[in-house]
């Protein structure tokens, strides 16, 4: 599996998304992605209750520990690499996370228009 270049949405080196939960398709605490990566889990986004109500409603419980997987489940407030589809997903229904746009994977912008990922950008101090 090689790692496409680690180059975020904004063109800059890619910054962490979580190490606590410790997240991203590699679980190395960052958004990298690969061929092998189907999901794109590309997009940075900071975790409402509102979103995970929504991502176990249309099949993704990410609230659930597994630990089965060492999965311990998320709450708002965490940070977590998502899958770009399901982000574009969730922005067309009105429930989008904000998203850390200097730990986005530029990859992100295959699936996402940058625009919408800007209308969900946290501040940059954040």
């Amino acid at each position: 599996m090689m790692k496409q270049p680690s180059i975020n949405a904004l063109g800059g080196t890619l910054e962490a998304c979580s190490h606590d939960p410790l997240t991203g398709y590699y679980r190395d605490g960052h958004c990298n992605t690969c061929a092998q990566d189907a999901g794109s889990h590309t997009v940075c986004a900071v975790m409402t209750a509102e979103f995970l109500a929504y991502s176990a409603y249309v099949g993704n419980d990410l609230s659930t520990p597994r630990p089965d997987f060492g999965f311990a489940g998320l709450k708002p407030g965490d940070h977590w690499c998502l899958c770009a589809a399901r982000f574009l997903q969730a922005h067309d229904e009105g429930c989008a996370p904000k998203v850390n746009l200097s730990a986005t994977h530029r990859n992100a912008l295959e699936i996402v228009p940058l625009k919408v990922l800007q209308e969900h950008a946290l501040p940059m101090n954040e």
